[in-house]
């Protein structure tokens, strides 16, 4: 590995930093949950400026997570393309939904209405689906590569679990109901993102045995 693995390593791990600070921002600010009420939805959207900084970060979210995985899938090319693809339609995939999710959270800022809401807790739950594409993909990849261990990919396989099934059940996750099976899942794809982070800014230091990353 090169370059281009340390840098995707680093953006990988900016982007978990990113992602954490920007929660941390709107939900410390009063981010109202899937099922609250419209009043409280027009507080936090109307009047808190938490819901404008956090939004401020995602474009550089996006942009990191993109480059990690473009950097992931140049390293992974050789042993597995086909899954290194998949994950990386996977994080494509959750950009633009996020895109989506952003953009209804600015336009609640300007109106608040019930749909808007129904809107982006739809597209939140949904997300989860293309969280656990990148997660599946990059973990088989990263397996076959020799650079993702056992308990990283499980962490991963756990995380898509998690997301997978709270998407299967937006219907309930929309209504307020079983939020924390998303919200276990996202934890597990922050720790599987930085592993993953650390894995790749470890570069050539990295050698291949017996289908392990080992130092």
């Amino acid at each position: 590995m090169d370059v281009q693995s340390r840098v995707g390593g680093v953006a990988v791990i900016g982007f978990a930093a990113v992602i954490v600070g920007a929660n941390v921002i709107a939900v410390s600010g009063g981010l109202p949950l899937p099922g609250a009420g419209m009043a409280e939805v027009g507080d936090f959207f109307g009047t808190s400026s938490a819901a404008a900084l956090s939004s401020a970060f995602t474009p550089l979210a996006w942009l990191l997570v993109t480059v990690f995985g473009a950097s992931a899938v140049a390293a992974l090319w050789r042993a597995d393309r086909v899954w290194a693809l998949v994950g990386f339609a996977g994080v494509l995939l959750q950009n633009a939904t996020f895109a989506a999710i952003i953009a209804t959270r600015l336009a609640l800022t300007s109106v608040t209405d019930d749909a808007l809401w129904a809107l982006h807790n739809g597209f939140f739950a949904l997300n989860g689906t293309f969280l656990a594409i990148a997660l599946v993909g990059l973990s088989i990849a990263g397996t076959r590569a020799g650079l993702v261990r056992p308990w990283h990919a499980t962490v991963g396989y756990a995380a898509a679990a998690l997301q997978f099934t709270s998407a299967s059940l937006a219907f309930a996750v929309v209504d307020g109901d079983l939020g924390f099976v998303g919200l276990t899942g996202w934890g597990l794809w922050v720790v599987w993102l930085v592993a993953y982070g650390v894995v790749l800014l470890r570069g050539s230091d990295t050698r291949v045995h017996g289908g392990e990353a080992t130092a």
